[in-house]
């Protein structure tokens, strides 16, 4: 076996621009990162930056195609011992002028995905007695709001079905959290939409991943479910 081969495997579902890629990095210098995404360009490019990163494009809101690639993941790389639940699909509208599809979408990718991660990887998980399932969320989990009818009620289900995994399977030494992310992530697109407000108003990617870096590899003895971050201006 080589050191390559030696090393333990992450699986990061949603690699996009922003939190998506910076996680491939942080998680590359420890693990083999499986980056699972629906673009292939970002993907390959991603691959040939990071040592270690292998790309497995999908749609995860296609269940059967995702659970395809986990397997395939698990039969090239290995068992994954971390996963990192960070697809984000939805729109903004009221609820009387919503597209039902797009909603229905954004269940699919935001919360039935998260069914299919922890249905294929979880019990390996359990089998070895140690394991991670992080999912990173937002604020529309634990409230609604009216133009965000497109999109909390998918992130809602994603954080209770998260916490009721991790009820199921602390005690088999797998340990679920969920990390709110309060905040603005600083990307080529929402630098577009917030043109007028100051850096700070933004969260950079890097300092999310650093979060989920610390929640993955928390002692035994102390360990999160909710997790919050939030710019130090931002009200709450």
């Amino acid at each position: 076996m080589t050191s390559d081969e030696a090393r333990p495997v992450c699986v990061i579902v949603g690699v996009g621009p922003g939190t998506g890629a910076a996680l491939v990095r942080r998680f590359a210098s420890e693990y083999r990162v499986a980056m699972i995404a629906r673009s292939v360009e970002r993907l390959e490019a991603l691959a040939a930056e990071v040592e270690g990163a292998v790309a497995y494009p999908c749609d995860v809101g296609d269940g059967e195609a995702f659970v395809e690639t986990l397997r395939r993941i698990g039969e090239e790389l290995g068992a994954p011992s971390v996963a990192v639940h960070n697809p984000v699909v939805g729109a903004r509208g009221r609820y009387d002028e919503l597209d039902p599809a797009i909603l229905a979408e954004s269940l699919a990718t935001n919360a039935m995905s998260l069914l299919h991660l922890a249905q294929e990887l979880v019990p390996r998980m359990v089998e070895a007695g140690e394991g991670m399932l992080l999912c990173t969320g937002s604020t529309g989990a634990y409230e609604g709001s009216v133009p965000m009818t497109g999109y909390a009620p998918s992130r809602a289900a994603q954080r209770v079905l998260a916490e009721s995994i991790a009820k199921t399977v602390a005690g088999d030494g797998v340990h679920v959290a969920y990390l709110v992310i309060d905040g603005v992530i600083d990307t080529p697109s929402m630098r577009r939409v917030y043109a007028d407000e100051a850096d700070d108003f933004f969260m950079t990617p890097e300092v999310v991943a650093e979060e989920c870096w610390r929640l993955v590899h928390q002692p035994r003895s102390a360990w999160s479910f909710r997790a919050e971050i939030r710019p130090s201006h931002r009200g709450w």
